[in-house]
C-alpha cells in the first residue's frame, strides 16, 4: 500500500462543505462533501473514517494471508496457522461438498439428551463445540481484586442484538423476518414445513422469555451493579438446575472459592427455565443455537440465508462481503496475534510510535493540571485522581510479548473444525488461569485493529498499531491534525478512568468508589446536563439518543476534546514554529475540523436503529458536534457570522 493511497483517507479540506455555517451544523461543515460523495457500498451497513482505515488494513492482511497460504512466508508456525485457517475459509468447493456435516457432532449431542440432568450436562459439551446457549462466560481480572483472574457469568441466549428486538412493538417486522429465517433454515436442514414452523415458534417463544428476563443495555454497563460474587458452594443451592460446578470443571476452571454472576436474577430465570420448559422445546432451542452459530461458515444456501437475515434485513447491507474479506475476518478472530505479529513487523512505523508516546505525555500532563483546577472535585479526591493518572500505564503499537498458540491444530481444508478448535483453545487458555495472577502485559485487542481501549481493571490504556495511521495520525501533518485525530482518541480513553464507570475503579484497578459523597453529588449534577443535552437529539423520526446508555462515552468525548485541545496549545507554546496557518485555517480551527472528520460516516437506517438500542456511543454526527461546540475555543475559531457572540453554556466535567 503506497503512502499516497494512505493519504487519500487522511485529513482533507476537500471533505468540507464551506457553504454550511459551522455553528449550525459543524459536522456538515467539516465533512459534508465527503458525506455527499460516499454513498453506502452494497457490502457494508456503514462507511466512515474508521471503516476506511480498516479496509486499508484488510488489504495488508490479505497480502499476508495469501503469502502464508502459499507457503511463501518466513513466519514459521504462525504462518501455518494463518495460512490454514484462511485457506479453509476460501475453500468453497470443500464447504459446498460438506453441506451441514460440519455441525453433525453438535446436532447429535443435542439429539442424545433424554433427561433434564443430561440437558444440564450437555451445555458445557456444547461450549466445547463453540456453541453458547442460555448464558455466556468470560475470564477477566476480578473487579475487586484486580491482581487475579476471576470467572464471570453473564446474560446471553438471544440471537437478535438486544432484548428490545423481542419486546418492542416497533421491532415487530424484524421478529417476523426472524421467524421466517428460522423456518427457512430448518427446512434447509431437512425439516418439513409444519415442523419448521413449530420449531421456529418454539425458539422465538423461548428467546422472548429470555429477553424479558434480560437486563437493559444501560444496566449491563454498570460495573458496580454487575459485580455479584457468589461462593462456589452456594452455586448448587441457588442455581442447582444448571449444575454450574460440574459445568466449570468440564471447561477446566480450577477449583475456586467464588465466581462473579453479573446478572444474578437473569441466571435465576435460566435456572427455573430448565425445569419449567419442556425438554422437547429446550432441545429445539439448542438445535437452533447449533445451526445459527455456524450457518455463515456452511454451504452457500445456508450462508446466504443467514446473511439475508443478519446482514440484509437487520443491518441494511445489500450484498455479502467478498469471500477473502470474510476469510480474513475469521482468521483474525481465530489467531489474531499470530496475524498481528506479522502485520506489525511489515507495516508499523516505529517513528509513529515514538511521536504518539510524546503526544500521550502531553495529554496526561494536561489532564493532571485540569484535575487540580476542578471546582467540583474536593482536594481528597483530586489527590487520588492524580495518583491514579500517574500510575496509568499507556501501551502503544503492539504487546512486548505476543500470545503463543502451541498445541492448536489447524488444517487447510477444515473450516468449521479450525474455528471450533481455535474457539476451544482460547476458551481453555482463559479458563485454566482463573485464580492465577493477572498478566499485566497481555493485550485485549490485536495490534492490527483500528480501535483503542481503557482497561479499568488494569488502569491502562492501549492504542494498537492499526489506528496509528491517517486519518487518526500522520507523522507528516501539522500538530493540529494529529491532536484533533489521535489526540482526541487518546484523551477519550484516558478520561474513561474518571467517568461515571471509571470513578468506581481505583489506581490499582479495583472496584472501589474513591470519591466523596459531595464529589458524587456535584458530578451527577454536571452529568445530568450531559444526559439532557444528548437525549434531546432526534436521530430518526421519534427516535432519540439514550443519554443514560451513552453517558460514559459522551463524557469521554467531551473530556477527550478538551484535553487534546489544551495539549495542542501546550505543544505549540513549546514549538512556536508549528503554529502555522494552512489554507486559511489556523491550528485551533484545524484541530476541530480534524476531530469532526474522524467521525465522518454514512450509516444504514437499520444499523442506526440497532446502535441506538445497543451501542453505548452516540451517533457519529453528535460525537463530532457536541464535544466541539462545548469547548470554549470553538466559539473563538468559528464566531457567529453577524459578529454577535451568543451565550453558550458549556457542559462536561473536564
Amino acid at each position: 500500500m503506497s503512502d499516497s493511497t494512505k493519504k487519500d483517507i487522511g485529513f482533507s479540506l476537500e471533505y468540507m462543505d464551506k457553504s454550511t455555517d459551522p455553528r449550525d451544523d459543524f459536522y456538515r461543515f467539516a465533512a459534508g462533501k465527503w458525506i455527499d460523495t460516499h454513498p453506502l457500498p452494497p457490502d457494508l451497513p456503514s462507511i466512515g473514517a474508521f471503516r476506511e482505515l480498516s479496509e486499508l488494513n484488510l488489504d495488508y492482511l490479505h497480502e499476508i494471508a495469501e503469502r502464508c497460504a502459499s507457503g511463501k512466508s518466513d513466519a514459521g508456525f504462525y504462518a501455518k496457522l494463518v495460512g490454514d485457517i484462511y485457506s479453509s475459509a476460501m475453500n468453497t468447493e470443500k464447504i459446498e461438498e460438506l453441506k451441514f456435516r460440519p455441525i453433525e457432532n453438535a446436532w447429535k449431542l443435542v439429539s442424545s439428551i433424554n433427561s433434564k440432568e443430561e440437558l444440564s450436562r450437555s451445555i458445557p459439551e456444547l461450549n466445547m463445540l463453540g456453541v453458547y446457549p442460555f448464558f455466556g462466560f468470560f475470564v477477566a481480572p476480578d473487579d475487586k481484586k484486580s491482581s487475579v483472574y476471576a470467572f464471570y457469568i453473564n446474560q446471553g441466549g438471544l440471537s437478535l442484538p438486544d432484548r428490545d428486538y423481542y419486546l418492542k412493538e416497533d421491532m415487530a417486522e424484524i421478529r417476523r423476518y426472524y421467524f421466517e429465517h428460522m423456518r427457512k433454515m430448518f427446512i434447509l436442514y431437512g425439516m418439513d414445513e409444519n415442523t419448521a414452523r413449530e420449531w421456529a415458534n418454539a425458539v422465538l417463544d423461548i428467546e422472548t422469555k429470555i429477553a424479558k428476563a434480560s437486563w437493559a443495555s444501560e444496566d449491563v454497563i454498570n460495573d458496580i451493579k454487575n459485580y455479584n460474587q457468589v461462593k462456589t458452594d452456594e452455586l448448587e443451592k441457588r442455581y442447582g438446575n444448571l449444575m454450574l460446578v460440574e459445568h466449570m470443571k468440564r471447561i477446566e476452571v480450577p477449583d475456586v472459592d467464588y465466581i462473579i454472576v453479573r446478572q444474578p436474577d437473569f441466571l435465576d430465570f435460566i435456572n427455573s427455565m430448565m425445569i419449567n420448559e419442556s425438554l422437547e422445546r429446550i432441545k429445539i432451542y439448542l438445535y437452533w443455537n447449533v445451526i445459527n452459530e455456524y450457518a455463515s461458515m456452511l454451504h452457500k444456501q445456508a450462508d446466504e440465508e443467514h446473511f439475508d437475515m443478519f446482514g440484509r434485513k437487520l443491518l441494511g447491507q445489500k450484498e455479502q462481503r467478498v469471500r477473502w474479506k470474510r476469510a480474513i475476518r475469521m482468521t483474525n478472530a481465530c489467531v489474531g496475534e499470530a496475524l498481528g505479529r506479522i502485520y506489525v513487523k511489515e507495516h508499523f512505523d516505529e517513528e509513529s510510535k515514538r511521536k504518539t508516546q510524546e503526544l500521550v505525555s502531553d495529554l496526561i500532563e494536561v489532564l493532571k493540571e485540569r484535575i487540580k483546577a476542578l471546582t467540583w472535585m474536593g482536594d481528597e479526591t483530586k489527590a487520588k485522581a492524580v495518583e491514579k493518572l500517574s500510575r496509568m500505564k499507556v501501551m502503544v503499537g503492539y504487546p512486548d510479548r505476543f500470545r503463543e498458540y502451541n498445541g492448536l491444530v489447524t488444517h487447510p481444508d477444515d473450516y468449521v473444525g479450525n474455528v471450533i478448535r481455535a474457539s476451544v483453545f482460547e476458551t481453555l487458555r482463559q479458563t485454566r488461569r482463573v485464580g492465577l495472577p493477572v498478566d499485566k502485559e497481555e493485550w485485549q485487542m490485536y495490534p492490527q485493529e483500528v480501535n483503542a481501549y481503557n482497561s479499568l481493571s488494569d488502569n491502562r490504556v492501549v492504542f494498537p498499531a492499526g489506528i496509528l495511521q491517517p486519518p487518526f495520525f500522520d507523522k507528516n501533518m501539522d500538530y493540529a491534525v494529529n491532536y484533533g485525530g489521535i489526540g482526541t482518541v487518546i484523551g477519550h480513553e484516558i478520561t474513561h478512568g474518571f467517568d461515571n464507570n471509571g470513578r468506581s475503579h481505583d489506581a490499582d484497578g479495583n472496584l472501589n468508589d474513591w470519591w466523596t459523597k459531595e464529589d458524587e453529588k456535584k458530578f451527577n449534577e454536571l452529568a445530568d446536563l450531559v444526559e439532557k443535552e444528548y437525549s434531546a437529539k432526534e436521530i430518526l423520526p421519534g427516535v432519540f439518543i439514550n443519554g443514560k446508555l451513552t453517558m460514559g462515552e459522551n463524557l469521554a468525548d467531551l473530556g477527550g476534546v478538551n484535553i487534546a485541545y489544551d495539549a495542542l496549545m501546550r505543544r505549540l507554546s513549546k514549538d512556536p514554529s508549528g503554529n502555522v496557518v494552512v489554507d486559511g485555517f489556523d491550528q485551533s480551527q484545524r484541530f476541530f475540523i480534524s476531530y469532526a472528520q474522524v467521525w465522518r460516516s454514512v450509516y444504514s437506517k437499520e444499523l442506526t436503529t440497532m446502535y441506538i438500542v445497543t451501542d453505548p456511543h452516540s451517533p457519529p454526527k453528535y460525537r463530532a458536534i457536541i464535544p466541539s461546540q462545548n469547548n470554549p475555543a470553538f466559539d473563538k475559531g468559528f464566531p457567529p457570522k453577524n459578529g454577535m457572540q451568543e451565550e453558550r453554556k458549556h457542559i462536561g466535567v473536564w
